[in-house]
């Protein structure tokens, strides 16, 4: 179905940060599947997971236990603040997932007949009927109403607004049950959440005995040079969710929960084919790679990098774009309010010099590159976005 406006390449094969069309055309992949391709294109480590599981077991249903299942999950526990790990395929379900897991949590602990969880404008949590109601854009939700009760919309990094709308929600009758946020904005724009904000946020979450839940599916599995978003915070969410990044490109979801809050119960939830041996295994081998390789410290310093020379493009064109944000592997080069200029048409400038990136909304250039990026790979994107803009102004 045409559910996509695709670009006019076809890639036939990949290796590393680069990937080859069906001309024989390499470009330098800075898209990465969308922040997905944590190892990048047809890693070592990959290709043994991927052949070693297929020939030893790659489904069984969820009614056995499996040993890849069980280290996937022991490793991120261990690395991360959570104790409960439940496997599915995607974000999405990550997040329906966690807005389940939140509802029970209301009606079950906290005494609330009508839960609502807040969630952020600009915010982005998925395409089904739950997640883009939680999704604060409306551009998602057109024509898909009546969309799921029970969400209520604030503005990003404003403290001021979320205090108003508890106390507006809570009323004489409690019904906030948790707070839904992106440690940084992907979809929306590449927008770094506020220290002080996230903060406040925990503490109003402790006080009120409310679930803070974090979306990681963009921003986890070392994109922005911690193994999760939050960690940039200096806050532990009670519920998180990972997707994308954590296979390496082979599907699989997760959503993860401090024990406290794990008030599921057999029948409660499920999925047929989430965390089968295949999926975990191979999301093992790039936890693994992600934690032998010292990747964390690649993507700071790559990150670093990258900034750095997309800095010297704003000052260059800076009739065009006016800032740069992000963290680690995951930045947006801003266009300014003034220029003609949309992200798109930078996307497509770069694309036909060899440099693929994606926009992240009409006025920000998305930058996800695999974590395994080169310092030479950096400065090359840097030179063919600098080519790109010679063909646009």
């Amino acid at each position: 179905m045409s559910t996509y406006a695709r670009y006019p390449i076809t890639l036939e094969k990949g290796e590393g940060c680069r990937v080859w069309d069906t001309d024989g055309r390499e470009y330098l992949d800075f898209v990465a599947g969308i922040a997905t391709c944590t190892l990048g294109h047809a890693h070592p480590a990959m290709i043994a997971a991927v052949t070693q599981q297929i020939q030893k077991l790659h489904h069984v249903s969820n009614l056995y236990y499996t040993q890849e299942q069980g280290e996937l999950a022991k490793w991120l526990v261990e690395h991360s603040c959570a104790d409960r790990v439940f496997f599915c395929n995607s974000g999405a379900e990550a997040n329906e997932g966690a807005i389940k897991l939140a509802r029970k949590y209301a009606h079950t602990v906290l005494g609330i007949q009508s839960p609502i969880i807040i969630t952020a404008h600009a915010s982005f949590h998925g395409r089904t009927l739950a997640t883009i109601t939680a999704t604060g854009q409306p551009k998602y939700q057109k024509n898909f109403d009546p969309l799921m009760p029970g969400f209520y919309y604030v503005p990003y990094n404003d403290i001021t607004a979320l205090d108003a709308a508890i106390a507006l929600l809570d009323g004489n009758e409690r019904q906030v049950a948790a707070i839904m946020l992106e440690a940084l904005q992907g979809e929306g724009g590449v927008r770094p959440g506020n220290l002080e904000y996230f903060q406040r946020i925990r503490d109003i979450c402790n006080e009120k005995g409310i679930l803070l839940i974090a979306d990681e599916v963009q921003v986890g599995m070392g994109r922005t040079g911690h193994y999760w978003g939050y960690e940039n915070l200096g806050i532990e969410p009670d519920i998180f969710t990972s997707a994308k990044g954590l296979g390496g490109g082979i599907p699989i979801g997760a959503m993860l929960c401090k024990s406290f809050c794990d008030v599921f119960q057999p029948g409660d939830h499920a999925s047929t084919f989430g965390g089968n041996p295949f999926a975990t295994g191979v999301a093992l081998a790039v936890c693994k790679t992600l934690e032998q390789e010292g990747l964390l410290a690649n993507v700071q310093a790559r990150g670093e990098q990258l900034r750095s020379g997309l800095g010297t493009i704003v000052q260059q064109y800076s009739q065009h774009f006016s800032e740069v944000r992000g963290w680690g592997l995951i930045n947006g080069l801003v266009l300014s309010g003034d220029t003609e200029l949309v992200s798109a048409d930078v996307v497509k400038a770069a694309a036909a010099e060899g440099l693929l990136l994606v926009p992240a909304g009409p006025k920000v250039v998305r930058f996800v590159p695999p974590l395994t990026v080169s310092a030479a790979e950096i400065d090359r994107a840097i030179e063919i976005i600098n080519r790109g803009m010679t063909t646009l102004v």
